[in-house]
């Protein structure tokens, strides 16, 4: 299966969209572009039952974010501040970049 291209990158603020998180803001902390997932960093918290480790002697329940679909995640523009759509652009010099349409701006600098 071919990996496809995302519409949201590593660092970037999303606003959750559909699901128990909705309304929520968090920064994508990776993406897995093959499963069409990303982490976003406080979101689709679940619990995980861990054994004693060295590492970690207490074991016992964890609470760790989990991917969520990128389909439920929306940009959120660094100029204006709202979830928006973005638009791909390729500059004069050949330069790819993504932008906000709400705003117009170029999000990647």
């Amino acid at each position: 299966m071919p990996a496809t291209k995302l519409h949201v990158r590593k660092g970037d603020r999303v606003s959750i969209l559909s699901g128990k998180d909705r309304g929520k803001k968090g920064k994508i902390l990776r993406t897995f572009p093959s499963k069409n997932k990303v982490l976003v960093e406080g979101i689709n918290i679940v619990k995980k039952h861990a054994r004693p480790t060295q590492k970690v002697p207490q074991g016992g329940i964890r609470e760790i974010e989990a991917p969520i679909n990128s389909s439920k995640v929306m940009l959120i523009c660094p100029s204006c501040q709202q979830p928006t759509r973005i638009f791909r652009r390729i500059l004069p010099d050949g330069k790819k970049v993504r932008g906000c349409k709400k705003c117009g701006e170029h999000i990647d600098k």
